[in-house]
């Protein structure tokens, strides 16, 4: 395995490694690279082992897959979790935060739960700001080598991932403890094949995700960037079906489908009781009316940076408050802008609140339709 000078460089500096345990098979980043640690000189109890735990969102058998893992390593392990709840409550928390904001127009459109490809609070709030944190404050002046098990054939996004770069998210540079984060990917250039081979050759057990319900990776129970044949996988997994109801009752109460392009109520119908499978049918063709009622509304008033832009017209008022109607109804929320003067003084309200902020420049906002 050759490594990158800054990597090596600390390595044989002592500096600490921290094995992002996920119980994934990704995981055995952490067997790899023990021998080169050992090659380098590198002293064994300056590495320890650190679990996100991911609360309800998380398979039952993954605390003991990622202690089993820890223990064969002879590691200690520190699990962390983000003290104001796990993903699934964020989930719920997003939406109600989303309906508050729709109510009082403060966004344009109506907010779903989920986070998605381009939105992954799900990861940066469940597991770096709760890990990150955490390694700073305990190895305050050191130098932190974040091991975690990513490689570039997992997808696009990941494709162009570097082997090793600084962390400076958490410890900024020039900070007065002089701690130093770095993160490294020791088998980003690895396949799928090479990471099940290197279980197999070493006797490294798998997760149950992939040995008794042949997923191809091990993500939460549900996943917004899963497949459907993981999310099947899952589905299979008797101890994932309260999860299940659980995701599936959001989607119909939320109206919006966990994936952009897939219901995940749609995965294992099967599973659902008579009354969610009805609330889910109702729940498509409100979303499809919601979407249909938001198509509507001024293209030039979408919600973007610095919005809103600029005042709506009358016109432009008075079909915003139409397409409002029958959403704030379906959600339960107060009509507090019925009317187009109302949706167009709250603009006028906004636009005030945006240019009273310091270094607020918007010249748009300037005009007075």
């Amino acid at each position: 395995m050759g490594l990158p000078p800054a990597i090596e460089a600390a390595i044989r500096s002592s500096a600490w490694i921290v094995f992002n345990l996920s119980g994934g098979k990704d995981s055995s980043a952490l067997f790899a690279t023990m021998p080169v640690l050992d090659a380098l000189g590198h002293p064994p109890e300056r590495r320890i082992a650190i679990h996100a735990d991911l609360g309800k969102a998380e398979w039952d058998s993954t605390p003991a897959t990622v202690a089993r893992t820890a223990a064969m390593a002879a590691i200690p392990l520190t699990v962390r979790k983000r003290q104001s709840g796990d993903l699934f409550d964020r989930w719920h928390q997003r939406f109600e935060s989303g309906k508050a904001r729709y109510e009082e127009l403060s966004t344009y459109n109506l907010i779903g739960p989920w986070s998605s490809a381009s939105l992954r609070f799900c990861t940066s709030e469940q597991k770096a700001q709760v890990i990150g944190p955490y390694l700073a404050r305990q190895l305050a002046g050191e130098t932190i080598i974040q091991v975690i098990g990513i490689r570039r054939d997992e997808s696009t996004a990941r494709s162009t991932a570097p082997e090793w770069k600084r962390d400076t998210r958490f410890a900024a540079d020039g900070n007065r403890a002089g701690t130093r984060m770095m993160i490294w990917h020791p088998v980003i250039n690895w396949s799928a094949a090479d990471v099940f081979d290197f279980h197999d050759a070493h006797g490294i057990p798998l997760h149950e995700a992939y040995t008794r319900y042949g997923s191809s990776r091990l993500s939460c129970r549900y996943c917004v960037l899963q497949s459907l044949a993981d999310q099947q996988a899952a589905a299979s997994c008797p101890s994932n079906h309260e999860a299940f109801i659980h995701l599936v009752t959001l989607e119909a109460r939320s109206t919006f489908s966990f994936q952009p392009d897939r219901w995940l109520a749609d995965t294992a119908p099967h599973l659902l009781p008579a009354s969610l499978s009805a609330d889910i049918r109702r729940a498509k063709h409100d979303a499809d009316h919601r979407r249909q009622l938001e198509s509507t509304m001024p293209q030039g008033l979408r919600f973007q940076r610095g919005w809103p832009p600029r005042l709506p017209t009358m016109d432009e008022a008075a079909t915003i408050a139409a397409a409002r109607s029958p959403i704030l109804q379906r959600h339960g929320l107060d009509n507090r802008f019925p009317k187009s003067v109302d949706v167009r003084r709250r603009f006028e309200e906004l636009i005030a609140a945006q240019e009273s902020r310091p270094h607020s420049a918007n010249p748009a906002r300037r005009t007075r339709s």
